[in-house]
């Protein structure tokens, strides 16, 4: 007799991350795998293309209340996250404990770190707080900084000067270690991840490579032949420098709450503050924070170093696409 693969249902599907975790489950040929997608979604292109692979559309939003998502999650075994909207994650995860979902993974994917560094962080730790108190089984998967976003973007890049110009920062004297993953990798870990009974009910963290901000600049530098240009861009910001940039955001944020630009202000400053400054995202912070080490448990699994990205990285048309897209 045949036993049936689980059934992984993803939310945030059509997100630069959710694609990842999608194309991982799918080509560990391990999982049926369902989407949580909008109606108001349902004919656009990331839509289609998520049918087209293979994978189940069931429609909704985390706004329906728990019954209809309930609905939703008929027969899911699995339940991973990667919404942008953090807070808006209780309803599903309580629909989840209701219809016996075996594990959920909730939206984290970024850096380790406490409480009371980053308001992003902070909305997911108290995701994480919401999932544990009832005894849901869990996984918490984090997976330091991206590779995109770790390389000086080259003067031909098309990116908005604001956030080209953050490519181009040292923050505090930029020899404090960060972890960083490619982002398109991050769905074979996810997938290793599920499955693994060793998992169940910790928190792992998924890294590729774990370098200096400075040693991040000099093999952009190196790599792209555009030393001399990006050496002469470099910004330097001191902790005090970073906590005035964020606040500076929550002032436009104040002034206009749908300031996309100054949202990404806010976050990428509190995120180099907690990298750079506090020190938050080495494999030693999150070894003490409780994590598992997915190298340690999965030491088979190819790994990239950022010199190998950076080769590939600035050989694109348009080196800062996952800025763009």
């Amino acid at each position: 007799m045949t036993t049936q693969q689980p059934l992984v249902l993803v939310v945030g599907a059509t997100g630069s991350t959710g694609r990842s975790i999608v194309r991982g489950l799918l080509d560990s040929g391990n999982f049926r795998v369902a989407a949580l997608i909008r109606p108001s979604s349902a004919s656009k292109p990331a839509t289609e293309d998520l049918t087209a692979s293979g994978v189940e559309i069931r429609f909704g939003d985390l706004t329906d209340g728990v019954s209809k998502l309930k609905d939703a999650l008929a027969g899911v075994d699995i339940l991973i996250s990667a919404a942008r909207a953090i807070g808006n994650q209780k309803d599903i995860i309580r629909a989840a404990k209701e219809v016996g979902v075996k594990r959920i993974v909730p939206c984290d994917f970024a850096t380790p770190g406490r409480k009371g560094v980053r308001d992003a962080h902070d909305e997911k730790l108290a995701i994480r707080k919401y999932v544990k108190a009832p005894g849901v089984p869990h996984t918490f998967i984090d997976v330091g900084w991206w590779m995109q976003f770790s390389l000086p973007l080259p003067a031909r890049s098309k990116v908005d000067a604001a956030r080209k110009a953050w490519t181009h920062e040292l923050h505090g004297d930029g020899t404090q270690k960060r972890l960083v993953t490619v982002l398109r990798n991050i769905g074979a870990y996810v997938a290793r991840i599920v499955a693994d009974p060793r998992t169940l009910n910790r928190a792992v963290m998924v890294w590729e490579d774990e370098l200096t901000e400075l040693e991040m600049h000099e093999i952009g530098e190196r790599v792209s032949g555009d030393g001399g240009e990006l050496r002469a861009k470099r910004i330097y910001l001191s902790a005090d420098d970073i906590l005035k940039k964020a606040e500076e955001g929550k002032a436009e944020l104040a002034r206009d709450p749908s300031n996309i630009l100054a949202r990404y202000t806010v976050d990428w400053n509190q995120y180099m503050y907690s990298m750079h400054i506090v020190g938050e995202n080495t494999l030693e912070n999150a070894k003490r924070l409780g994590y598992v080490d997915a190298r340690e448990l999965y030491p088979d699994m190819p790994k990239h170093t950022l010199e190998e990205f950076a080769r590939e990285f600035y050989a694109r048309e348009e080196p800062g696409i996952d800025y763009i897209g």
